[in-house]
């Protein structure tokens, strides 16, 4: 067998009745199914055990800590959360799939990416704590922190990419956004200028189906978001985004493609999210509860732990410390993050500039 290859083509043909100047069309991709049973021959890493394992542990560790962040939330000791349930599999297999020179920048739900590069469950509570030590992390140096605003850091990604590309570096940017981010003119602009000057970067837009309560058809008229691309003159595919197999291979050909020297790529992961939007949102008032019930049989974690068991590299006894492990470890984390000694007020100050003007270095001393 092979990955399927199925979606939406545009025939200019059918719709002015004259001859076609041009035809596209969005591939479909997908390894294992909501079983976590083989619906195409697999790529050789998905038959490597530590792989395979290190990438689902990676995944429950996510989940543990979004669990814990959440309930931090909700008793006043962390500001507002965005949970990554539903979603760990296409921000891990990011994570896996980068090299160490490569620049990750993502919106704020992709914990699971900068996990597997290195970054401590610590500093990202740190991050959703208020405290601006968390952006300077453990992980690649050259990484960005989470952007909050909505698709401004696309527009960033293309100029590290386009430094990429001035200095001779096989280097890529990966630009990881929401389905909602790609109905803002940023997105535009940076696809725009990826495909005019064949930028190594590769786009993932996450489709979880809503942009904070507005649902995705009432987004975009597009049958798929993939198709996007094809404005910024660059191929796009659309992948099953809770098959971490799929997202990984996906990964590996576009980061591939950009090391040589061939231009951007997109990719469109279909996941959902379980979650409310952040611990700020209450989804129950607008998607129904038999809607997100249903999803929870698409699970990534369940379908890539079947997987394992499926290949007797996982049972009973891995899972449950892998569990104790991973409460653990969150569990420390938390507990260094809410000992660490607050910084002291004027500290604000000490990112703005270099050397600070006149006018802020007194207002720092007020503030001191």
């Amino acid at each position: 067998m092979t990955a399927k290859k199925t979606g939406a083509s545009v025939d200019l043909s059918k719709v002015h009745n004259d001859p076609a100047v041009a035809t596209f069309q969005i591939g479909y991709r997908q390894y294992l199914n909501a079983e976590g049973t083989l619906a195409a021959d697999l790529p050789d890493f998905a038959t490597e055990r530590d792989t395979m394992v290190a990438m689902y542990r990676c995944a429950v560790l996510t989940r543990t800590f979004d669990a814990k962040a959440v309930a931090l939330q909700r008793t006043g000791k962390l500001g507002t959360f965005p949970s990554s349930l539903g979603q760990e599999a296409v921000s891990v297999a990011i994570g896996a799939a980068m090299s160490a020179e490569d620049v990750l920048l993502t919106t704020y739900r992709e914990q699971g990416a900068h996990f597997f590069r290195g970054v401590t469950l610590k500093e990202v509570f740190m991050f959703w704590g208020g405290d601006e030590r968390g952006c300077k992390t453990s992980g690649p140096k050259d990484d960005f922190p989470f952007s909050i605003p909505i698709a401004s850091h696309t527009t960033h990604a293309v100029g590290v990419a386009t430094a990429m590309k001035l200095r001779g570096q096989a280097h890529v940017a990966v630009c990881v956004l929401g389905d909602g981010a790609t109905s803002k003119g940023d997105f535009y602009e940076a696809i725009n200028l990826a495909g005019v000057w064949q930028l190594p970067v590769v786009f993932v837009v996450i489709n979880n189906g809503w942009a904070i309560s507005v649902p995705r058809h009432k987004q975009s008229s597009c049958e798929t978001l993939a198709q996007k691309s094809i404005a910024g003159g660059f191929e796009g595919e659309q992948v099953d985004g809770n098959d971490i197999i799929a997202v990984r291979t996906a990964m590996d050909e576009a980061l591939a493609q950009a090391r040589a020297g061939l231009g951007p790529s997109l990719i469109e992961a279909l996941t959902y999210r379980l979650s409310d939007h952040t611990t700020a949102d209450d989804a129950s008032r607008y998607r129904a509860e038999d809607d997100v019930s249903a999803r929870w049989k698409k699970d990534p974690l369940v379908r890539l732990r079947n997987y394992l068991v499926g290949q007797d590299w996982w049972g009973k006894s891995d899972e449950e410390s892998l569990l104790g492990e991973c409460k653990s470890r969150v569990n420390e984390a938390a507990d260094a993050y809410l000992d660490t000694t607050p910084q002291a007020a004027e500290a604000k100050f000490e990112s703005l500039y270099d050397d600070l003007p006149e006018v802020i270095s007194a207002q720092r001393q007020w503030v001191k």
